[in-house]
C-alpha cells in the first residue's frame, strides 16, 4: 500500500466509524423510551433530538473550521498556532453555549410555535430540551476538540470518544429509567452525562498525548484581532453553508410531507441509502480535509495533487460499489426497515434516483473536505449557493408536471451540481 493509501485509510476509517456510532446515541434513547408503554414518549425523543441537531448543525463549523486551519499548522509545524487554534475554538464554543443556556426559554418557545406536536409530546420535549441544553458547553467544546485531532492527522481519537460516549449513554439511561424509574428524564440525563465524559475524555487525551507543546496554550489568543478575524471568516462561510444545506434538507422533507403520508415515508425510509453512503463518504472527506491543509500548510503542492487523485480513485470505487450493492440488495434493505407493502411498492417507483446518488454526489463530499483543508471556504460556499438555487429552480418548474419525480431530480442535480462548481473553482487551489 502506498504513502498516500495509507494516510487517507489512517483518518478515514476511524472518522467511518465515528459517523456511523453518532446516530447510536439517538437510537439508543429510541429504544429505551419505546418501551415505556406510550407512544409520547417516541415523539418527544424525535422532536427534542430533531430540535438539537438543527441547533448543533449550525454550529458545526466549530468543528470544520477549526479542523482546516489546524491542519495547515500541522504542516507548517507551527506548535503555538496549533495550540492558538484550540484555544480560540474552543473559547468561541464556551461563548455561543453559554448562549444557548441563557436564552433556552426563548428558544424553546419559537421551536415549539413551528413544530406541530400534541400537548402531552410537548410536555415531555420540553423536559427532555430543558435538560439536555446543558449539554451544550460539552457538545461545542467537543467539535473544537474533535475539529483538531482531525487537524492533527489523529481520528483515532474521535472515535474513541464516540464509542465512549455511547457505552455511558447505555448505561447511565438504562440505570436511571429502570433502576429508578425516572422515564423521559432518566434518558435525558443519560444523554448528558455521555456528553459531559465525552468531553471529559477528549481533554484527558489531549492532556496525555500533547504535552510537548501544551504550554503553548494561552487564551490570550482570543484578543488577537487579526487571528479571530480570519477565524471568523473562515467560519462565516461554514455557517452560511451550513444554512443552505439545511434549508435543503428540510424543504425536501416537508414538500414530500405535502404529498402525503405514503410520499413522506418512501422518500424518508430511501434517504437512510444517502445518509449510509454519506456516513461513508464523510470519513473520505475528513481525511481531504486534514492532508489537504497539511500539505497546503507544508506547501507540498505536489503531495496536494497525488492525495487528491487518490481520494477520487477511493470516492469513485466506492460509489460503484454502492451504486451495486444498491442494484442488488436495496429492495432488501428497504424492507429490514419497514413491513408496509405500501410503501415498499410506492418506493420501486422511485429506487432508480437512489441508484444515481452515488456517482451524483461523492465529488461534493470529497472537495467539502479538500476546500475546508484549503480554508478555501468562500468556494465551497459558493457552490452550494448555485447548487441550492437550482434544486429549487429545478423543483418548482417541474413539480406540476413530474410530481415527487422533481424533488428527487432537484436533489440529485443539487449534488452534481455542488461537486461540478466545486471542481471546477478548485482548479485553482490543486494546479495553481
Amino acid at each position: 500500500m502506498n504513502t498516500n493509501n495509507r494516510e487517507i485509510l489512517q483518518i478515514a476509517l476511524p472518522s467511518i466509524v465515528s459517523n456511523i456510532t453518532v446516530p447510536l446515541l439517538g437510537l439508543i434513547d429510541v429504544t429505551i423510551v419505546g418501551h415505556l408503554g406510550a407512544a409520547s414518549y417516541i415523539g418527544a425523543i424525535a422532536v427534542g433530538g430533531m430540535l438539537f441537531n438543527i441547533i448543533y448543525w449550525i454550529f458545526g463549523f466549530l468543528r470544520m473550521g477549526t479542523s482546516g486551519m489546524t491542519a495547515q499548522a500541522y504542516g507548517q509545524q507551527d506548535d503555538a498556532e496549533m495550540m492558538r487554534l484550540l484555544t480560540r475554538s474552543s473559547g468561541v464554543g464556551l461563548f455561543i453555549a453559554l448562549v444557548l443556556i441563557l436564552l433556552q426559554y426563548p428558544i424553546e418557545q419559537i421551536a415549539f410555535t413551528f413544530i406541530e406536536t400534541t400537548p402531552e409530546v410537548q410536555r415531555l420535549a420540553s423536559t427532555y430540551f430543558r435538560i439536555c441544553i446543558w449539554g451544550a458547553p460539552a457538545v461545542l467544546g467537543l467539535y473544537s476538540f474533535s475539529g483538531w485531532f482531525i487537524g492533527m492527522q489523529n481520528s483515532r481519537y474521535p472515535m474513541f470518544i464516540a464509542i465512549t460516549q455511547n457505552i455511558v449513554n447505555i448505561l447511565v439511561s438504562l440505570v436511571l429509567v429502570y433502576g429508578f424509574e425516572m422515564k423521559i428524564e432518566g434518558v435525558a440525563i443519560g444523554t448528558l452525562v455521555a456528553q459531559y465524559a465525552g468531553f471529559f475524555m477528549a481533554v484527558s487525551l489531549w492532556l496525555h498525548r500533547y504535552k510537548a507543546i501544551r504550554c503553548h496554550a494561552e487564551w490570550r489568543s482570543l484578543m488577537d484581532k487579526q487571528a479571530m478575524y480570519r477565524f471568523f471568516q473562515v467560519n462565516r462561510d461554514i455557517f452560511l453553508r451550513t444554512f443552505c444545506l439545511v434549508a435543503v434538507t428540510v424543504f425536501f422533507t416537508s414538500a414530500g410531507a405535502a404529498q402525503g403520508e405514503v410520499i413522506l415515508a418512501v422518500n424518508t425510509l430511501l434517504m437512510q441509502l444517502f445518509t449510509l453512503f454519506s456516513y461513508i463518504m464523510d470519513g473520505f472527506a475528513y481525511a481531504g480535509e486534514a492532508l489537504a491543509g497539511k500539505h497546503i500548510g507544508a506547501n507540498n503542492r505536489i503531495g496536494l495533487q497525488q492525495m487528491v487523485r487518490q481520494l477520487f480513485v477511493w470516492g469513485i470505487g466506492l460509489s460503484l460499489a454502492f451504486t451495486l450493492m444498491y442494484g442488488i440488495g436495496g429492495e432488501g434493505f428497504l424492507k429490514l426497515l419497514t413491513n408496509e407493502e405500501t410503501v415498499i411498492t410506492a418506493s420501486s417507483t422511485y429506487f432508480y434516483w437512489v441508484l444515481a446518488i452515488p456517482l451524483a454526489g461523492f465529488a461534493a463530499f470529497l472537495y467539502d473536505g479538500i476546500f475546508i483543508g484549503a480554508t478555501a471556504t468562500h468556494l465551497m460556499l459558493r457552490a452550494m449557493a448555485v447548487a441550492s438555487a437550482a434544486f429549487f429552480l429545478i423543483y418548482f418548474g417541474c413539480r406540476e408536471a413530474m410530481g415527487n419525480h422533481a424533488l428527487w431530480l432537484a436533489f440529485i442535480s443539487y449534488l452534481a451540481l455542488r461537486g461540478i462548481m466545486q471542481g471546477y473553482w478548485g482548479r485553482k487551489i490543486i494546479h495553481p
